[in-house]
């Protein structure tokens, strides 16, 4: 392996100065930055882990925790906090928190998320970590201040603390308001499951949106309408095989709140022999990736930006950014396809 001074000497700068470049430091600007980057290549130079470490006391590690690996929404998020981590030269451990396994505690009672707090990262092997869906508590947040660890999260507000949000109150709001200008008023709601209510409480939140957006266009809210279901496809097929098979009620329209779930809604009305959007139309929320193939109209929340958008702001955070902790709203854009048209007109006779 090429010396750092060869490649001193090949970029044309000091010892220091390829340490400073190759660790990322904003005192280096982006041309010697670069000059520095392509000298190390060319050489096949490559910093020492544990010598930058000791050196910087940094890892160039960041830790992201997550509650959930197995829908599309998280593997997005995760794919575009990696892709950023890859770029600015840091790696990414990820710690799982199962949904199965203790989620549905509170912070504190949950086993697996205290151990993550009050033991696994005070091991030091990270640098900074990057909370997506999770609520840190106060004792939470104070372990990390202690370990003198920027913390960023993605999901909601909390004050005191970088966060990136997406308002999901507007994003229902949104869906819903598209089916009534379509003309729709029976529009049931595949609401996520209440076990999710215990971080941002996303299920009641964009269950709100969806009564609010009802109420103010004159429509009373029918219980019956809706559904809870798991944000996954299966979840989505099942609720509403539940809720067509319902001889109460008579939906000409469904809000889903996500698109894994819309996607099954989509899959058990064709199951029932109706048409989508002819008999029902069908709205959810992600900006799945199938969802141009089931023509799924949906409120785009554009997850890998999410996974982007908090890996620059936890490197501006690690490189001592001193503006006040606020929010970032995200952005959202509602996507029309072939799932959703104006209800059909009853037929004579």
């Amino acid at each position: 392996m090429a010396k750092i001074q060869k490649v001193a000497e090949l970029a044309g700068v000091s010892t220091a100065t390829v340490s400073r470049a190759l660790a990322g430091k904003p005192s280096v600007s982006p041309t010697t930055r670069a000059r520095v980057e392509k000298a190390a290549k060319e050489l096949g130079y490559v910093v020492s882990a544990s010598a930058s470490s000791l050196a910087s006391g940094r890892t160039r590690n960041i830790g992201v925790v997550t509650p959930l690996l197995d829908t599309w929404f998280y593997m997005k998020v995760l794919s575009g906090a990696q892709h950023a981590l890859l770029d600015a030269g840091y790696d990414l451990t990820l710690y799982h928190l199962d949904a199965n396994l203790g989620m549905d505690l509170p912070a504190q009672a949950n086993p697996r998320r205290r151990r993550l707090f009050e033991e696994f990262l005070r091991r030091k092997r990270v640098d900074a970590l990057i909370a997506v869906s999770l609520e840190l508590d106060a004792a939470e947040l104070d372990s990390m201040r202690g370990l003198g660890k920027p913390v960023v999260c993605v999901g909601g507000p909390l004050p005191g603390v970088p966060t990136l949000s997406i308002d999901d109150h507007a994003i229902a709001r949104l869906a819903t308001d598209h089916l009534l200008s379509l003309g729709h008023r029976h529009i049931a709601h595949i609401a996520g499951d209440p076990d999710f209510e215990l971080d941002f409480h996303l299920p009641a939140t964009r269950r709100a949106g969806y009564e609010e957006a009802l109420a103010e266009s004159g429509v009373e809210a029918d219980p019956l309408l809706v559904r809870s279901a798991d944000f996954t496809i299966a979840g989505g097929y099942d609720a509403t095989l539940q809720l067509l098979g319902d001889p109460r009620v008579h939906p000409t329209a469904i809000f889903a709140a996500s698109d894994e779930m819309a996607i099954g809604a989509i899959l058990a009305a064709r199951d029932l022999g109706k048409e989508v959007p002819g008999d029902l139309s069908v709205v959810g929320i992600d900006g799945h990736d199938l969802a141009d193939f089931f023509a799924l109209t949906t409120v785009d929340q554009f997850p890998e930006v999410q996974g982007r958008r908090a890996v620059e702001r936890v490197l501006h955070e690690l490189d001592g950014d001193s503006s006040e902790p606020a929010n970032e709203e995200l952005p959202y854009e509602l996507v029309v396809r072939k799932s959703t048209a104006a209800p059909r007109a009853p037929r004579e006779g």
